[in-house]
């Protein structure tokens, strides 16, 4: 495995970390600006005066929970772009606003795999691919895609910018579906694919109920996710987030699952880097595999 890696996530037109500290940051979604928790951002804020459309307070309870408090008026969703692919940005009750920024190199890498692939079976499965954003970029890289997430909202929202990116009827298959119970039923049908992305929370549900839990569930549905790799197969990424867990950990996870592949497997960290001074602030850890 090659040494740790920052992979940084550098501003663009429609998104960008503008500060952070005191346990915050400070974002533009093109036209709204937002302040949510931060608490890696524990050094001091460059400006002291935001002024945010909204803030989201969280709440106190271990789920996550809270609300948004609107400053000015922002609207229910608007209009965001990351190269050819257009998607809309809302005040989520996640404290997210609809897509993960951070990721964006991730599938810059993940299009580049796919351009430089010579072969005609280019199948990618997004797993929790939430609301399309990087199914959509890899599907106008040349991929054909299999987009599952648990949540049909979620999925909607991925068919919402589908069409608003003039891309209803690229071959992408939407599916509502248990991450796990998915793959499984993929290697049952003996299936194969140019490339896989994992994107997987801490904890959810499928449609049915059916409970994730990232450290006890993560090792059973990689091994199922090699399965749907062979030796063409060109890139496997793999992001976790908010959770007690080592970039070196899920590294040697990857490697030691796909290592019958050869190839190159990169672990470290993700970040995005503030407007204000440059610094980096970290954002999850992440482990890929790629062809050599």
């Amino acid at each position: 495995m090659s040494p740790l890696q920052t992979i940084v996530a550098e501003p663009w037109d429609d998104w960008g970390l503008v500060d952070s500290g005191g346990g915050q940051k400070l974002e533009r979604y093109g036209p709204v600006t937002v302040a949510r928790p931060e608490p890696q951002a524990m050094w001091a804020a460059a400006n002291a005066d935001w002024e945010p459309d909204a803030t989201f307070v969280p709440g106190s309870d271990e789920e996550g929970g809270g609300r948004w408090v609107e400053h000015r008026g922002v609207p229910r969703e608007w209009e965001l772009a990351r190269g050819p692919v257009r998607f809309h940005a809302s005040l989520t009750p996640f404290r997210h606003l609809g897509f993960f920024p951070d990721m964006a190199p991730q599938w810059d890498w993940m299009r580049a795999n796919v351009e430089a692939s010579g072969s005609e079976d280019k199948e990618v499965l997004n797993l929790f691919g939430y609301t399309g954003v990087g199914s959509l970029l890899l599907s106008d890289a040349g991929a054909r895609l299999v987009h599952v997430d648990a949540s049909k909202k979620s999925v909607e929202g991925g068919k919402a910018n589908a069409a608003l990116s003039a891309m209803a009827d690229r071959p992408i298959r939407w599916i509502v579906d248990d991450a796990r119970k998915f793959t499984a039923r993929e290697v049952r049908r003996g299936r194969r694919y140019e490339g896989i992305l994992l994107d997987p929370p801490k904890f959810g549900r499928g449609p049915e109920g059916e409970v994730w839990r990232l450290e006890e569930h993560l090792g059973g549905l990689l091994a199922d996710c090699r399965r749907l790799l062979d030796a063409d197969s060109r890139f496997l990424v793999l992001t976790v987030y908010a959770v007690r867990m080592s970039a070196l950990a899920i590294g040697e996870l990857v490697r030691q699952t796909l290592g019958d592949l050869g190839g190159t497997v990169e672990a470290g960290e993700m970040a995005v880097r503030e407007e204000a001074r440059g610094l980096l602030l970290p954002t999850a850890i992440f482990a890929r595999w790629s062809k050599d």
